[in-house]
């Protein structure tokens, strides 16, 4: 696998598969896109046997999540009606790049996973990242993406595949030109939905939106002088050493659609200015003892959805069956 410089490197984390996989004997065009886009990541990566194609290194914590007043006015989902308790939740931070040991200095989108536990004994997902928007609007174009890092080694001949791709995806070469410090802490930076959800509520009413969590310590990065004096795992250490000392809080939040915005490209970002609905409050309070242990049972897939939240954007539905591609995979130590 050749070594990609930092800002190519960087737009391929934006899409988080679980697992990692190695690539099959069937022929690209007999495979499904779940297939190929995990394939994709591994031809960019490598593989690594057991363990997740993209944002491999991470960490697990638990908490709880309590609705706030509002949310039960845009969806009729269990975990956003009125609560007798907390709904219990697990948590996992993770760094960019498909490598397990990339340093926690590395300029990249960080990602937070969120599984909650419905008082029903069902579970449903979020996953989101700490960039506001998406290189590509498809998954098929996210797999040429991928490729076109894959073809461009320091050998290839000018332009490369992915200089070309990048001149004809005007998005993707936003995102690598987009500075991306790193944060101080999990727990201080923003982290926003790729994919829109169709919300409804008890009454029928629906709501187009995209999730954002806020983080309740503020937005803190760190300059290139302080991440240089950073370890490489100090963002594991520093949460684990911060939810000892107290809950770590976000807010979940809801940004609305307005009948212009496109639904279906998540390359293009909402305007802050967009209304925002308040849901309710993620409150991270430990740890998980064997995060290894704990990452390897997990799957986060954000199409594994509840009554009052379906799919909005077609990419939920390929992103997901990729999920399952890699979870597979890794079950069988690929």
């Amino acid at each position: 696998m050749w070594k990609t410089p930092a800002s190519i490197a960087a737009l391929t984390i934006v899409l988080m598969l679980p697992s990692s996989g190695v690539a099959q004997e069937a022929p690209a065009n007999q495979k499904s896109l779940a297939e190929q886009l995990v394939d994709a990541f591994n031809a960019v990566f490598g593989a690594h046997p057991g363990m997740r194609a993209n944002h491999p290194k991470g960490v697990v914590l638990e908490g709880t999540f309590t609705p706030s007043s509002s949310a039960a006015s845009v969806s009729k989902a269990a975990h956003l009606k009125k609560q007798k308790k907390p709904i219990p939740v697990t948590v996992r931070f993770s760094a960019g790049s498909g490598l397990p040991t990339v340093p926690d200095t590395n300029e990249m989108p960080r990602g937070m996973a969120v599984k909650f536990s419905l008082p029903d004994g069902t579970k449903t997902d979020l996953v989101v990242l700490s960039y506001n928007g998406f290189p590509v609007a498809t998954a098929e174009e996210f797999r040429d993406f991928l490729l076109a890092i894959a073809a461009s080694g320091p050998d290839a001949p000018k332009p490369t595949a992915i200089e070309k791709f990048l001149s004809a995806h005007p998005a993707a070469k936003t995102f690598v030109e987009t500075p991306k410090p790193p944060p101080a802490s999990y727990a201080t930076l923003p982290y926003f939905g790729i994919n829109a959800f169709k919300f409804t509520n008890s009454k029928g009413g629906t709501t187009l939106a995209r999730y954002q969590l806020q983080p309740l310590a503020g937005a803190q990065y760190l300059t290139k002088e302080q991440a240089s004096a950073k370890g490489p795992d100090f963002l594991t250490d520093e949460i684990r050493d911060r939810v000892r000392r107290g809950p770590v809080k976000f807010k979940l939040l809801a940004q609305v659609a307005e009948p212009e915005d496109k639904i279906d490209d998540p390359t293009i970002a909402w305007p802050d200015t967009r209304k925002k609905i308040e849901l309710g409050t993620i409150s991270i309070t430990k740890a998980v003892a064997d995060s290894q242990a704990a990452e390897k049972k997990l799957l986060f897939v954000p199409g594994a959805l509840t009554s009052g939240i379906e799919a909005a954007d077609p990419m939920i539905a390929a992103r997901s069956a990729a999920y399952i591609v890699s979870l597979s995979r890794r079950a069988q130590g690929q």
